[in-house]
């Protein structure tokens, strides 16, 4: 096992987050906002597409992923843009404030987040977890969204 190497590529991994989030100065802000978003994601998918999706993220972005993850076998019913960013600031707890000014920029962030892993995952892959969510959430993943 290669530790230094899982390191460096989830050091990438959220150096490019803090890219999209054009801070990238800031990587422990981009560090909390991926994990939010993750955890909301995670929540909504199953535990197939949650596996499946695992397998092909990075070591150390695998371990936030999964980090306090009680998996259940039914995803929650987060249907709309409004309920995934309330989900993903709780999931930022008290620094949400912090980090989304406003709940257009939680929109934003989450899409930042989806645009990385959306280089590091197979398109058949991300075709599978977008095909999984429900029309408002998929739009998330595109680069055109209506804002919450």
């Amino acid at each position: 096992m290669n530790f230094e190497k899982y390191v460096a590529k989830g050091n990438l991994f959220v150096k490019e987050i803090a890219e999209e989030l054009g801070h990238p100065e800031d990587r422990h802000r981009a560090a909390r906002v991926m994990r939010a978003v993750l955890h909301a994601m995670r929540r909504r998918l199953t535990l197939e597409e949650s596996f499946d999706l695992l397998a092909q993220l990075p070591m150390c972005i695998k371990a936030v992923y999964v980090d306090g993850w009680k998996p259940s076998p039914t995803p929650e019913k987060i249907r709309h843009i409004d309920d995934f960013i309330d989900t993903v600031m709780e999931e930022d707890g008290r620094t949400a404030a912090k980090d989304f000014a406003t709940r257009e920029e939680a929109v934003e962030a989450a899409k930042a987040v989806f645009r990385v892993i959306k280089r590091h995952v197979s398109d058949g892959e991300i075709q599978d977890v977008t095909s999984s969510l429900p029309k408002q959430l998929r739009a998330l993943w595109e680069e055109e969204t209506p804002v919450a």
